[in-house]
């Protein structure tokens, strides 16, 4: 069985768009998809219509969940504008989406965040040293004792993997649309991979046993920085062009 996982596209049309090629000569079996599609300066509406016309399993992360319930005055501008663009279908589209799924008769669990929260990282921590890897102990206790084998996750952007000590993986694919922000949840910090490539993963399971394929793709991520640019997203459009936050 081979999964490709997605994960924050944010609405960066172009990046979905190689991707989903780069997927399709992969030959998958499933595509997932953990949330966080929309939101963003470049094509929110563009990218749902994208997404909905591709046979894919999604959930919820936690720009879905801001999207429906937020008041647009509590709404960062991320947020804003894709309010500001969706229609009633998409919106419509979103609040189906469950927060979790499982696949492989509950082998794989997907979430956006952890099982507990959509706003917590699972292979990060945060702290007044900024966000760095988590340790083993704190990924396995945040995956809790659950019968999952594999959990995807995304949230943070950092594409990653832990094999824990029982065997379990935990995995992030990384993020499609963008590859480095700065945010003051739980404490400042930046989360960057430093290239502009879009990243997304392959899940294998062969004889029992699950492997997975870090991958990133190139695609014109200088027309996209443009565009947010114009849109005044210039914390965007440097981390578009660069995979950066700032130029340090």
């Amino acid at each position: 069985m081979r999964i490709a996982v997605v994960s924050d596209v944010h609405g960066n049309l172009a990046a979905l768009a190689a991707v989903l090629a780069d997927i399709d000569r992969q030959g998958p079996d499933l595509i997932v998809d953990l949330g966080d599609k929309l939101s963003g300066p470049l094509f929110p509406a563009e990218t749902a219509d994208m997404m909905q016309g591709r046979d894919m399993l999604h959930i919820a992360g936690n720009h879905e969940r801001q999207l429906l319930t937020h008041p647009v005055e509590r709404m960062g501008m991320s947020d804003r504008h894709a309010n500001g663009v969706l229609e009633a279908h998409h919106r419509d589209w979103l609040a189906l989406l469950p927060a979790q799924a499982e696949l492989a008769g509950g082998e794989v669990l997907l979430c956006h965040g952890t099982p507990a929260s959509d706003l917590t990282y699972f292979l990060e921590e945060v702290g007044e040293w900024g966000s760095r890897p988590a340790g083993h102990a704190l990924v396995a206790e945040r995956a809790g004792d659950g019968p999952a084998r594999v959990i995807l996750c995304g949230h943070s952007h950092v594409q990653r993997a832990v094999r824990l000590g029982d065997g379990r993986l935990v995995v992030n694919p990384g993020s499609v649309g963008l590859q480095a922000y700065e945010d003051d949840h739980v404490a400042l910090h930046r989360n960057e991979m430093g290239s502009p490539h879009a990243r997304y993963c392959l899940l294998d399971q062969a004889r029992g046993q699950w492997a997975v394929t870090m991958r990133e793709v190139a695609y014109d991520w200088d027309t996209a920085a443009d565009l947010a640019a114009s849109r005044g997203a210039d914390a965007w459009a440097r981390a578009l062009r660069t995979g950066r936050v700032g130029s340090d």
